[in-house]
């Protein structure tokens, strides 16, 4: 279920709650490992966050870049986690043992937005959601991308910049051809 319009047209809707998972394709870094990660603080004490039945742990992350402009180019964000306890190295060394150099290129990336109201009923003290009734289909559109190349690795931050799955080497839009046998009266609106 998509997020009903009248709750973001409140004078005072819930908070945006904002999730990522990073998932590693088998193929190219040896695993299908999915990683779940959030930005915000919780009132638990271990700071996870629980949708949909997931885990998200805390961690520091900032994005930008996922606006879609009217220039007619796909949106390339950059990500950038806390490496403080060295935990994306570690990531990273984990997979560069089966596939030297990766560096987590090619992982894909889903950005999940939800509100606070939807959480589960697991995140607040009593189990009860005093903001709303807990649902985990409602959300945003999920948004896919995938890490193109990191930009940058210090011992406090990694930061990637993702790309659009159309943006990939060697995917073509559109993958089938409409011609005016499938699609009667194509050619009089096209003009042939």
């Amino acid at each position: 279920m998509a997020i009903p319009v009248s709750d973001l047209q409140n004078i005072n809707p819930t908070a945006i709650i904002e999730l990522f998972t990073i998932q590693l394709n088998n193929a190219m870094h040896g695993s299908n490992t999915l990683y779940r990660f959030h930005n915000g603080v919780n009132l638990n004490a271990n700071g996870e966050v629980v949708w949909a039945g997931n885990s998200y742990l805390r961690f520091p992350i900032q994005c930008s870049g996922f606006e879609f402009g009217s220039t007619g180019t796909l949106p390339r964000p950059q990500i950038s986690i806390s490496n403080i306890f060295g935990t994306i190295t570690a990531i990273m060394q984990d997979v560069n043992k089966t596939t030297v150099g990766n560096d987590l290129n090619g992982a894909k990336l889903t950005r999940i937005r939800t509100l606070a109201k939807y959480l589960d009923a697991a995140n607040f003290t009593g189990g009860t959601n005093p903001f709303g009734t807990p649902d985990p289909t409602a959300e945003f559109p999920q948004e896919i991308y995938f890490l193109d190349r990191k930009v940058t690795e210090t011992r406090d931050i990694v930061t990637w910049e993702a790309q659009s799955a159309l943006d990939l080497i060697n995917v073509k839009l559109p993958q089938r051809i409409a011609t005016k046998d499938i699609f009667p009266g194509i050619g009089t609106f096209l003009g042939f």
